[in-house]
């Protein structure tokens, strides 16, 4: 019988992230709530997730916390760690929040 093995601070950590919901159009997917402005881990581990959630052919924009930086510096290599080839990224801008917006597109 599968358990819960998720403590309360690994509830908390993940709250408020989208459950689950796969996009087939485009869409953004908010990472820049006041738990992800020193948490390049959860960023990361969010971005790979929107991502996959994400259908090929579609971009996710992925909007980064100001407080992170550049997302060249962590999240970039995350995702090529993770896809490879088969994304393509590129950097958009910065929005009026002071976060970071880049633009994934899933290879299809």
């Amino acid at each position: 019988m599968p358990t819960n093995t998720d403590t309360a601070g690994e509830a908390d950590r993940h709250a408020g992230h989208e459950d689950a919901e796969f996009h087939d159009t485009s869409w953004s997917a908010k990472l820049e709530e006041p738990r992800h402005a020193d948490d390049e881990a959860l960023v990361c581990e969010e971005a790979v997730d929107a991502v996959e959630r994400t259908a090929d052919g579609v971009h996710v924009n992925l909007v980064t916390h100001g407080d992170l930086g550049h997302p060249e510096t962590y999240l970039y290599p995350a995702l090529a760690e993770r896809f490879g080839d088969g994304v393509e990224w590129s950097f958009v801008d910065r929005c009026g929040c002071g976060g970071y917006v880049t633009r994934v597109t899933k290879e299809s």
